[in-house]
């Protein structure tokens, strides 16, 4: 990945102008800093805006729990949540930058127990978020950053092929994970006779909307630049560009309502939601082979990325 990651969707992750200075440094220096920062553990996180839609880059400090990073939406104890959280309830799918690593992960607000363990877990280590929580009447979250293992098949990328390949793969493997966590969640639920345990609800719908997220950005992409350019390149592939597009438009709707159904996951009707799991799962599946077979032939000989050795 870049230094400087951008959006998918081909904008460049907005900045504060408090905050640019210390990112630059930040990035420029393997993710060490002097001045205020000094010494702390720090990180990036790029999320997408709740209303704008862009992303933005927030600096924020974390504290690790075992394999995990959590960041603490503290806002220096303001009386309302940073806007970073408002855009991962909205938008789960988010970017680190850790150190000189960068990669992608859910952010999963922890809920209940869980949430106050963390949040002890985060005050032992740096007491300054208990002050920001005693100055102020708002609960503070913690956010775990649940990393997103893109290399799902250890696949070597050396052209178009490969990454459109490691792309698919990922999906589906989420399709199959997002199967198997909500049927855990509902297994849960129907045995509690009701909501199951606190932050159970939050985890499946972050997860959820992520795999909805990626695979949004996946396909907007796809019709805002790879398929025009093979439409110019190659005239005769219109008829299968064309049936794409089309499978793009109705992947897409089975997307939102699915995202409809994880608005109250708490009391989704189980039966209507693995039905429409089940149907996405079925097209989107038949879409992605269709695309490999029609698609792969041509993309093995673009390099990836731009400039490296073709295959």
């Amino acid at each position: 990945m870049s230094e400087n990651p951008t959006h998918p969707l081909g904008s460049a992750p907005r900045i504060s102008d408090f905050n640019r200075s210390v990112v630059d440094e930040f990035r420029a220096n393997g993710g060490k800093v002097g001045g205020l920062f000094e010494g702390g553990n720090l990180l990036l996180l790029t999320t997408t805006g709740a209303k704008s839609g862009r992303w933005q880059t927030s600096l924020l400090g974390y504290v690790r729990d075992g394999d995990r990073l959590l960041v603490v939406a503290s806002a220096g104890g303001a009386p309302r949540h940073p806007a970073w959280y408002h855009n991962v309830i909205a938008n789960p799918l988010v970017r680190v930058e850790v150190g000189t690593e960068i990669f992608e992960a859910v952010a999963v607000p922890a809920q209940g127990a869980e949430r106050d363990r963390l949040f002890a877990h985060v005050v032992e280590r740096e007491p300054g978020y208990g002050d920001y929580q005693a100055g102020t009447r708002r609960r503070i979250p913690v956010v775990v950053l649940d990393r997103v293992h893109a290399d799902v098949g250890g696949r070597e990328v050396n052209n178009l092929a490969d990454k459109l390949m490691e792309i698919h793969d990922w999906l589906r493997d989420q399709l199959t994970r997002t199967r198997a966590e909500a049927d855990g969640y509902f297994a849960a639920r129907q045995v509690a006779g009701g909501p199951p345990p606190v932050g159970l609800g939050m985890q499946i719908r972050q997860h959820c909307l992520a795999f909805c997220q990626s695979l949004h950005f996946h396909h907007t992409s796809e019709d805002g630049h790879m398929l025009p350019g093979l439409e110019r390149q190659y005239p005769d592939l219109a008829p299968v560009i064309g049936r794409l597009r089309a499978e793009h438009v109705t992947v897409d709707r089975i997307r939102r309502e699915l995202e409809e159904l994880l608005a109250d996951v708490d009391t989704a009707d189980p039966v209507r939601f693995r039905a429409e799991l089940d149907r996405m799962t079925a097209e989107l599946t038949a879409h992605l082979a269709y695309e490999e077979e029609s698609l792969i032939p041509l993309l093995a000989g673009v390099p990836f990325p731009p400039g490296g050795p073709a295959a």
